[in-house]
């Protein structure tokens, strides 16, 4: 394991079998600031994110050894690298088969170049602190890249609190605990939970949760695309999961038909 992000360089990795998208993402990176190198397999991606160790990781979901989901898990044995999945496929399940494998990030292609720059960088602005015990967010060492603060839209709770009935929050140390046992989160699950957690009672619509996981990107004229709502639904889909809440009966995270997401339950 390397020391972390504490250099100046920003490093970027990109698995992409293509070599037109290989070299689009390296133009892209490359205009963001970092130095990217390259890989076309799985495998030799795994290897060059362990010997690189990159700040963000563009990942290819049909590589022809193995796919990106496996990728992705065997990146998140070694490295907390933020991982943006692209594919060509747009079902939900896939979706959250990317996000469940500690991907942060879900586009479809073809993907906009501006508009995927704008989503690393924005990506870059959100805490570096892993979720406790997340096989997702390694190492807990790693440095905060250099940036803009943190996303003003959400402010963290000042402490540990008990937000719904039986549902604990510590956003300090980002931790959640459901009847006295710990769940697993990945950050934009605790994220969209947090800010939920923070209104209880109140609807907040997937625009607003969209700018929550985004921040800033999104508060500057940038328009709230679906892609970026269904990104929120599959979210908060695996997020009622590893809760054990039913989106027919939920015990805190209740859907309001064509508005956004509410959390209920006593304090």
């Amino acid at each position: 394991m390397s020391a972390g992000h504490d250099t100046v360089e920003r490093t970027a990795v990109v698995v992409e079998d293509d070599p037109d998208i290989r070299e689009l993402l390296v133009t892209v990176l490359g205009q963001a600031g970092f130095t990217t190198h390259t890989a076309a397999t799985g495998r030799d991606g795994v290897e060059l994110v362990h010997r690189t160790d990159p700040l963000v990781t563009t990942l290819d979901v049909s590589l022809p050894d193995i796919d990106g989901f496996e990728v992705c898990r065997r990146i998140r044995a070694v490295s907390d690298t933020y991982v943006v999945m692209l594919t060509a496929r747009s079902e939900e399940i896939d979706a959250l088969m990317g996000l469940d494998a500690g991907a942060d990030d879900y586009q479809t292609k073809p993907f906009r170049p501006r508009e995927l720059r704008a989503r690393i960088e924005a990506l870059l602005r959100r805490p570096r602190v892993p979720v406790a015990g997340d096989a997702s967010s390694r190492p807990a060492t790693a440095a905060a890249p250099p940036g803009p603060a943190p996303d003003p839209v959400r402010p963290a709770p000042a402490s540990s609190a008990q937000v719904a009935d039986g549902l604990e929050v510590d956003a300090d140390a980002r931790r959640v605990r459901v009847d006295g046992v710990e769940v697993h989160l990945t950050r934009s699950e605790f994220d969209l939970l947090a800010a939920l957690g923070d209104t209880p009672g109140r609807v907040l619509s997937k625009d607003r949760l969209v700018r929550v996981l985004w921040g800033d990107a999104y508060d500057t004229g940038t328009l709230v695309t679906d892609a970026d709502r269904r990104s929120v639904e599959v979210h908060l889909a695996n997020l009622r999961r590893k809760l054990g809440d039913s989106p027919t009966r939920p015990r805190w995270i209740s859907t309001v038909r064509g508005v956004g997401y509410r959390l209920d339950g006593h304090g």
